[in-house]
């Protein structure tokens, strides 16, 4: 059986922990941040564990994560 591919644009975006839970960065700190409160700012920076609706399709991208 050949090897599986990973999704590239996957592995650049999720980073799997060392327990085996998915990490993602938060969405809406590119542009526009004049509106945005500071301590929403700060918020975003923070990564966050993918919901688990979402799991099972990230690990089909990341075959060997």
């Amino acid at each position: 059986m050949p090897k599986m591919k990973t999704s590239r644009g996957a592995a650049k975006r999720f980073k799997v922990t060392g327990n085996g839970k998915i990490k993602r960065h938060k969405a809406y700190l590119r542009h526009i941040l004049t509106s945005k409160t500071r301590k929403a700012k700060r918020n975003l920076r923070k990564g966050v564990m993918v919901d688990a609706t979402n799991e099972r399709a990230i690990r089909r991208l990341l075959p060997y994560g």
